[in-house]
């Protein structure tokens, strides 16, 4: 029975040495959860590249490669959710042992994929040629 009150010293030690640390932990989910907004929104958005292909007339001998920029989004989609996880408990231990130092990589990292999905896309986008047989697009 010892064993919760040297849980709760330690806490009001912790509390000294970081005051709002309680908001700092609320902020890190807050985060958390919109990296995890972000990797959904990835996701969906690999599933509906990867779905348009579906539209294609079946006579068309070549029916591209879209699927592979869906693939791409998707795959990132999933990298966001593990990496955000982990960044999450990393930042989490940091608050509780008030050595939480911000990091640039993460914004860099997340920046560089987004530049390079979003240049997939209007590559994609630009030569892929509009197929008249396709009822994707109603005339």
């Amino acid at each position: 029975m010892s064993k919760p009150v040297v849980d709760t010293e330690e806490k009001k030690k912790l509390a000294k040495l970081n005051p709002s640390r309680v908001r700092d932990h609320l902020a890190n989910e807050r985060t958390y959860l919109a990296w995890m907004r972000t990797a959904i929104a990835l996701l969906g958005f690999g599933v509906v590249i990867v779905r348009l292909r579906a539209f294609q007339a079946p006579l068309v001998p070549h029916p591209g490669t879209g699927w592979k920029l869906g693939l791409v989004f998707s795959l990132v989609g999933l990298i966001t959710v593990w990496l955000s996880t982990a960044h999450y408990f990393t930042v989490r231990r940091d608050i509780e042992e008030d050595t939480y130092e911000p990091s640039d990589r993460w914004v860099i990292l997340f920046s560089l994929a987004i530049i390079i999905l979003g240049a997939g896309v209007i590559y994609f986008v630009f030569t892929t040629p509009l197929d008249p047989l396709s009822s994707a697009i109603p005339e």
